[in-house]
């Protein structure tokens, strides 16, 4: 079995200085502060209230993934709460994704289980077993997501990378924070920013 690549020390705004593609949306921001999640994308579709599909997903889930659920523009209803929660942290699931709503966030955060999201909502999605599917190409946050791409997420916001450039990115990324680390000494130095990045473009 391949290794897992590890994303551990990657922020998703080092990948913004040189990527424009695969960021979802800012508006899906994460519940629990300073958190970085990153792994193989589960792909989720669920429509309005129906979240059967969910249910399986979750039940056919592996370690160290992470849930992406479409929730195919809907704007009401919560997919995600506590029991969920459970659910994917006893399958090993490293966090979640929603291109939506959740509720229950108390229990969330006594989980210690991170989700990215667009809010809350107090009225939930049911077991109507009326369409969905999981393990396909889905959009979350204005990007398309198959499975297993790599899903990177933080403070900052969520991306998504293909898994045959992943490392790629990483290393590139990589270089420029261990970079930043000596401008900032720099800066703290006396030098202005003026002189440092004089001939070279340097990170924001």
């Amino acid at each position: 079995m391949t290794p897992q690549l590890d994303l551990s020390d990657i922020e998703t705004a080092t990948l913004g200085h040189f990527l424009e593609t695969g960021f979802m949306a800012p508006s899906l921001q994460g519940l629990l502060p300073g958190r970085r999640v990153f792994g193989p994308a589960l792909t989720v579709r669920i429509q309005g209230d129906d979240g059967a599909m969910l249910t399986d997903a979750l039940s056919a889930a592996k370690p160290g993934q992470v849930i992406v659920i479409d929730r195919c523009g809907d704007l009401r209803h919560a997919c995600w709460g506590a029991v969920t929660t459970a659910a994917a942290k006893a399958r090993g699931v490293v966090g979640a994704v929603i291109d939506g709503f959740v509720t229950d966030r108390s229990a969330i955060e006594h989980e210690d289980f991170p989700v990215w999201c667009r809010g809350r909502s107090p009225i939930t999605t049911k077991p109507r077993r009326l369409g969905g599917d999981f393990n396909v190409t889905v959009g979350c946050g204005g990007v398309s997501v198959r499975p297993g791409d790599m899903i990177l997420a933080d403070e900052n916001g969520v991306v998504v990378l293909d898994k045959k450039q992943a490392a790629n990115h990483a290393a590139r990324a990589r270089k420029m924070q261990e970079d930043e680390v000596g401008i900032l000494e720099r800066l703290r130095a006396g030098e202005t920013l003026a002189d440092i990045t004089r001939g070279a473009k340097q990170p924001s």
